[in-house]
């Protein structure tokens, strides 16, 4: 079984019983009735919400949510107007979508594929990607910048939340201590060393990414990087670590016409 089905199937776990990850829980009713009277807020990181400046007039506007289920922004982008489409690799996770599309009564495409291979969507296809932190579940975020750039018409925008690393170069307690090497790569691990990564880990295999790899990797693609905040962890998530470092990035980037 490959590292990514082994990711799928632990978020398909982490989106069921009484502590769900945060990621996976969808909006409400009454937070879908407020998006469509414009009262919204979506997250490309845990705590920062994304600015209304960074987005196209959804009114129309073709979305690509990109490993992005879960039902938390598709049902606001659809109640903004947007024509939708979720690309996940968790069925858990594309199962809430569907779930709040048939309560709320719109239309959402919903495919099921791994970003780590070509995705089955066509050049130009998009307005706007919305991809949250995700990418620190693969090993190759340049691919993942290239495809996006390809799906994205001429003057598309990218929204992208990631991981800087710094979770994985410490020990979330006190005294923070370092205890893993960057970058961060199970894969390249001793089988005991790889055991013990997964546990951390939840089970999943996770992977830390340069800066070169990140914002480097969209310009590198062809994209033109116009905006970028930091985030932190939600209180009590990686407490100690949030408390002295930012952990997370934003990025808008444009596809230029």
């Amino acid at each position: 079984m490959s590292y990514t089905e082994i990711n799928a199937r632990i978020w398909d776990k982490w989106g069921q019983g009484d502590e769900m990850c945060p990621w996976t829980i969808p909006i409400t009713r009454e937070e879908f009735e407020k998006a469509k009277l414009g009262e919204w807020k979506v997250y490309l990181t845990p705590c920062v919400p994304v600015p209304h400046d960074w987005f196209l007039p959804l009114d129309g506007c073709k979305v690509l949510g990109l490993a992005s289920g879960g039902a938390q922004q598709m049902p606001v982008f659809a109640a903004l107007g947007a024509n939708c489409t979720i690309l996940d690799y968790s069925e858990g996770q594309l199962q809430k979508e569907r779930d709040v599309a048939t309560r709320e009564g719109y239309e959402i495409e919903i495919i099921r594929a791994d970003m780590t291979r070509p995705l089955p969507l066509q050049n130009g296809q998009f307005d706007f990607i919305f991809h949250p932190v995700s990418n620190c579940y693969i090993e190759d975020v340049q691919h993942v910048w290239n495809e996006c750039y390809r799906v994205l018409r001429p003057g598309g925008v990218l929204l992208a939340g990631m991981d800087n690393g710094i979770n994985f170069l410490f020990e979330d307690d006190e005294p923070l201590k370092i205890v893993n090497k960057l970058p961060f790569n199970p894969l390249k691990m001793s089988e005991e060393d790889r055991e013990r990564a997964l546990k951390d880990c939840g089970g999943s295999y996770q992977f830390s990414h340069t800066l070169e790899e990140q914002l480097g990797g969209q310009l590198k693609a062809g994209f033109r990087l116009t905006h970028l905040f930091d985030d932190r962890d939600r209180p009590g998530e990686a407490a100690a670590i949030s408390e002295y470092f930012p952990q997370y990035i934003a990025t808008r980037a444009v596809k230029e016409a």
